[in-house]
């Protein structure tokens, strides 16, 4: 496994293997690794000649008092969980690789990104869209992994792909899960012990609302109500949102005609939390 540090270096890297009929799967990441991000990485090694981990904590999506500096880093842990899972190459650069030389063009996909989480982070998505917009250029891979823990940012890169005309397979694999069911994330190291109870809550509740779903439940407010109710119950966690949407272009419903995206972000401590579900298929 290789480390590149610069965008010319992992570029020819990859021309070299493109030439050679080789194809190339690309696993964007913060770093700070996880069993979720293993299920990326595997599925990337299963369905492709070469597949590219970047790790890079990109600093176009965190607001001003967002958790930046304090971000969960281990590069070194990082890489011998790469290294053992049979990536082929680690694209971790600076952020002056990234975004230096006074950029002056943005990428953002309206509506989509200033909705749920957008509406508390509303710098994010932009800087999201913006970095991964660049792996794309600068990898130009022919498939692309996310985490479907990570829903709203998906549905965002999908769009950001179609739009741009990115001749790219997206591809959202499945939320990957605590034996507790606690969603992993790399935030989750935030959580003192007696937190991690409230936390749980999230997939809790999502499990109450899929099965008044499976019951015949239609009414998106019925269903907010219940699952706010049982998160409320615990003192520690404090809702952000929970949103009933379409899960394709994440609009509120009021009415559960089909397939919908329950969407919701909790506070629990010093972490914020997200979790969905899809219900009603």
């Amino acid at each position: 496994m290789e480390i590149f540090e610069t965008v010319a270096e992992i570029r020819n890297t990859v021309k070299k293997w493109k030439k050679n009929g080789l194809t190339v799967g690309l696993v964007p990441t913060m770093g700070y690794l996880h069993e979720g991000h293993a299920s990326l990485v595997k599925e990337s090694v299963r369905n492709n000649d070469k597949t590219v981990v970047s790790v890079f904590v990109n600093p176009a999506q965190f607001g001003p008092g967002e958790d930046l500096a304090s971000y969960p880093r281990d590069f070194g842990r990082d890489k011998a969980m790469l290294e053992a899972l049979g990536a082929d190459a680690v694209f971790h650069p600076s952020a002056d690789e990234i975004y230096g030389g006074n950029p002056l063009t943005k990428v953002y996909v309206e509506e989509m990104s200033s909705v749920l989480c957008g509406k508390t982070r509303p710098v994010h998505f932009g800087g999201v869209a913006a970095v991964v917009s660049k792996l794309f250029n600068i990898i130009s891979p022919d498939k692309a992994y996310f985490g479907l823990k990570d829903y709203q940012q998906f549905r965002i890169i999908c769009k950001m792909a179609r739009d741009l005309n990115f001749d790219i397979e997206i591809i959202g694999m499945p939320i990957v899960r605590d034996k507790d069911g606690l969603a992993l994330s790399s935030r989750n190291v935030y959580l003192k012990p007696e937190e991690r109870e409230a936390a749980l809550s999230l997939n809790k509740s999502l499990g109450i609302a899929e099965k008044m779903a499976e019951n015949g439940e239609r009414s998106a407010a019925k269903i907010i109500n219940a699952v706010k109710s049982a998160i409320e119950a615990y003192a520690a966690a404090k809702i952000d949102y929970v949103n009933i949407v379409d899960p394709e272009n994440l609009k509120d419903i009021d009415t559960l005609t089909g397939p919908s995206a329950l969407m919701l972000a909790v506070y629990v401590g010093n972490a914020r939390l997200i979790d969905n579900r899809i219900i009603g298929s």
